[in-house]
């Protein structure tokens, strides 16, 4: 006889977990279906944002900032380090038990809010007015039902057509973060996010590192202003970054891949690379689930077809996070999933897609929310602009990093906070104080007259709040 939940939850990912710990809460017999593994076997909730995304890319970002500060800022602070080596083996088992800690983690929380585990694959079985069935192919393979499904898949990443991935030297994101050998020459297919956050390691750790973009400008997706800062920082590092290529043949040999593409000013070219990381971008997953056969509705894209609330176009089943539009952001699935689990309760969950910020954990760190200036010309809205440098922060001269600046984009009537943007140090906690103005529809004059603690970077805030009405007092 099938086992009989609630709510079911396809996916452990961000989105998927929280919507599990949700419903629990709200007092639903739940069930979260997951199939990672670990390298023993066992469940490793958490998705690709636990496994090979953000987590373990923070865990090397850091471990190689150390790094770079112990060969070069530290002298300035003093600190001698004479004999300085790298041991990848440590770093990468470090950022291995970041990442068990983070999937025994979830696991905690699954047995403390009363969540059934399920480990292993899940698929329909059928889907209609009466309740869904879901087959769970694992160790030993079971059927159970639900009268709510959560469908959180998450996604995959895109490969370049015609090359697939090896992760031994074509690399996603999965091959970036278990690279055994620091390579002489790193090649980056994509200036984004994780494009950008993998180069930045493996520089730092020694690797001539080139990234080839096909869009011809930087970061097109970020304040223009706050984009051209960092691209000037970043190339002053070392991390060359080639805008508006054209990529062509990539091929594989025994011990490196060469890369042949036509630059911006219509010159072939050819690179070859020890290493080749491609990250173009990712698709939706929705491998595996039966999709077809209970007629559950796909866009053109690939994307589970869903409304404003997340439903799909099967009664009680729902989908939430990189399976669904929006912004592909491990926050966004989490409020996407709680959202969720509200809404099959009888509340009213809410997501402010206009308040959802992006962040880049390179170094320094870019942090947005909202529009940006070239969004606010486009829309014909009347603006002011304020931006305050960390050059003149008093604790970023103490930390030792000055780079960068914040940026705060007003309405120019009534000064409601339309957008903030930030490149430097700890803009990723920095972005929360205008998210949280943001929300409340705060003004400029809101942020610039609340006190700040002095010496402190949370004051370039301010200042830079201040700076919209042309009175900022340290610059």
């Amino acid at each position: 006889m099938s086992k009989n939940f609630d709510v079911v939850v396809i996916g452990g990912g961000p989105g998927g977990y929280i919507a599990a710990i949700r419903a629990a809460q709200l007092g639903f017999s739940t069930a979260c279906i997951d199939e990672w593994k670990n390298e023993k076997g066992g469940p490793a909730p958490g998705g690709t944002c636990t496994n090979v995304g953000c987590i373990p890319s923070k865990a090397l970002l850091q471990s190689s900032e150390h790094y770079e500060h112990a060969g070069h800022a530290f002298a300035e602070h003093g600190i001698e380090v004479k004999g300085l080596g790298l041991n990848l083996g440590r770093m990468l088992g470090r950022k291995d038990t970041v990442v068990k800690q983070n999937n025994d983690g979830i696991l905690y929380l699954f047995k403390k809010n009363k969540v059934t585990f399920f480990h292993g694959r899940g698929s329909f079985v059928k889907a209609d007015a009466n309740g869904c069935e879901i087959k769970v192919a694992g160790a030993a393979e079971e059927n159970i039902t639900a009268r709510h499904i959560v469908i959180a898949t998450g996604s995959n990443p895109r490969a370049l057509p015609g090359v697939a991935f090896d992760e031994k030297l074509i690399l996603s994101n999965t091959g970036a973060l278990a690279i055994e050998a620091v390579p002489k020459k790193l090649g980056v297919i994509g200036a984004g996010v994780i494009g950008l956050e993998m180069g930045s390691v493996w520089r730092r750790l020694g690797a001539e590192v080139t990234v080839l973009e096909a869009l011809p400008a930087f970061l097109g997706a970020v304040d223009e202003q706050i984009a051209k800062e960092a691209q000037k920082l970043f190339a002053k590092q070392g991390l060359a970054v080639d805008l508006g290529v054209k990529i062509g043949a990539v091929t594989p040999g025994k011990k490196d891949v060469t890369v042949e593409y036509v630059d911006n000013k219509g010159n072939a070219q050819k690179a070859v690379f020890d290493k080749l990381i491609v990250s173009i971008g990712r698709v939706p997953n929705t491998i595996g689930l039966n999709a077809e056969g209970v007629g559950l509705k796909l866009d053109e894209r690939g994307f589970i077809a869903v409304d404003g609330d997340c439903k799909t176009n099967l009664p009680n089943v729902w989908a939430i996070g990189d399976v669904v539009r929006g912004p592909m952001l491990a926050h966004k699935a989490e409020e996407e999933g709680v959202a969720v689990a509200e809404r099959i309760a009888g509340q009213h969950g809410h997501v402010n897609f206009n308040t959802i910020p992006w962040v880049i954990y390179t170094s320094p760190e870019i942090a947005w929310v909202g529009k940006t200036e070239q969004q606010l010309k486009a829309d014909g809205v009347a603006y002011k602009a304020g931006t305050f440098p960390f050059l003149a922060n008093g604790r970023a001269r103490a930390l030792g990093d000055t780079s960068g600046m914040v940026k705060f984009l007003a309405d120019a009537k009534t000064d409601e906070v339309l957008g903030v943007h930030i490149v430097g140090p700890m803009a990723s906690e920095l972005i929360s104080e205008a998210v949280v103005a943001m929300e409340f529809r705060a003004s400029s004059e809101d942020i610039a007259r609340i006190c700040h603690a002095h010496p402190s970077l949370s004051e370039a805030t301010k200042e830079a709040a201040l700076a919209v009405d042309k009175r900022s007092l340290n610059f």
